[in-house]
């Protein structure tokens, strides 16, 4: 969605930023996890498959992704990457483009040191908040 590609939510647990090619990579490396193919009802992608799907859900009218960083580790050291940061992902699917009130919110937190720390529950809380913005 174009609509999110210059925004930064910050929160106190986990930034989230739009999902760019940047963090492709990295997020390429989860989905090849079982566990997360099988939470996530995923199918294995290569690599390049990943980078088109990005550029299509960042296209894409109806579908919303931000990635979610740890705040602490982001905001650590200016130089930090978001790739060396990132938690998981948030998705918002929009059911009804004309009311961006009607949509269904997903999150996977897919970097098991980062979970139950709240990062799920905050990045919810957040794109609920920023899908009333909109």
């Amino acid at each position: 969605m174009r609509l999110n590609e210059n925004v930064l939510l910050l929160g106190k647990k986990v930034v989230l930023v739009p999902y760019t090619s940047e963090h492709v990579p990295r997020y390429h490396e989860w989905m090849k996890s079982e566990e997360l193919q099988r939470l996530t009802a995923s199918e294995p992608l290569t690599l390049e498959q990943e980078y088109s799907m990005q550029q299509s859900w960042r296209e894409d009218a109806d579908k919303c992704t931000f990635i979610v960083l740890d705040a602490e580790k982001w905001q650590a050291q200016p130089s930090t990457t978001e790739e060396s940061c990132m938690a998981g992902d948030v998705n918002l699917f929009l059911t009804n483009v004309g009311d961006p009130s009607l949509g269904e919110i997903e999150v996977m937190i897919a970097e098991p040191s980062c979970r139950g720390k709240g990062f799920g529950t905050e990045s919810v809380l957040m794109m609920m908040s920023y899908e009333t913005s909109l």
